[in-house]
């Protein structure tokens, strides 16, 4: 199954879909008990994201909703001004709902993609993001869902900011779950970049 190129994909697709999951709420009791009875294998054993994997196994074990709801809170809610904004165009802008969005929503409209109108989080949130690489991994449409669409939608959405995202999670004091999230996430852009850099050579 190692070599097996669709089970690689859907295993890329699942991981964007949980990062995506992480990204934009706390874990609660269900998908806690996920992590604390079924998740125990790295993605790829002896691999770049066997450490940060288990790393983020360990801390979804020892978390509780109550102390990742804080956690949460902390981080990316506060009273005020938030500690870290997870957005794109307040990386690449300065700012949130900058040209970085606009550009993104003329992007995804060319894909055609909307946000739900229920969803409070803009389109460059690192979670709808995600979500969005999970679709163009696995979606039905090859027009759309395909390799060169992910790598152009990564390249340009994703890769300029998602490591300065991570880094400002993992200087925060209150980060422990969402430390060892940043540090997975990290390695898995990471892994993603470099594939991409061999499709391009």
């Amino acid at each position: 199954m190692k070599n097996d190129p669709f089970s690689e994909e859907i295993a890329r697709a699942e991981l964007y879909g949980l990062l995506a999951r992480l990204w934009l709420a706390p874990p609660d009791e269900a998908l806690l008990q996920q992590f604390r009875v079924a998740v125990t294998v790295a993605p790829e054993q002896g691999g770049f994201l066997e450490a940060p994997w288990q790393a983020l196994v360990e801390q979804m074990r020892t978390a509780t909703v109550a102390s990742a709801q804080a956690e949460f809170v902390a981080l990316f809610q506060g009273v005020g001004k938030p500690e870290v904004f997870p957005y794109a165009s307040f990386f690449l802008a300065g700012f949130v709902n900058e040209k970085p969005l606009a550009q993104l929503r003329t992007d995804l409209a060319a894909l055609g993609l909307t946000r739900d109108a229920a969803q409070l989080e803009t389109e460059d949130h690192v979670a709808y993001l995600f979500e969005v690489m999970r679709y163009l991994i696995a979606g039905d449409d090859a027009g759309v869902s395909n390799l060169e669409q992910q790598r152009r939608f990564f390249r340009n959405h994703l890769q300029p900011w998602v490591d300065a995202l991570c880094q400002a999670v993992q200087a925060q004091p209150a980060a422990k779950l969402w430390s060892a999230i940043a540090a997975m996430t990290l390695a898995f852009v990471q892994v993603e970049t470099q594939a991409f850099d061999l499709l391009e050579a």
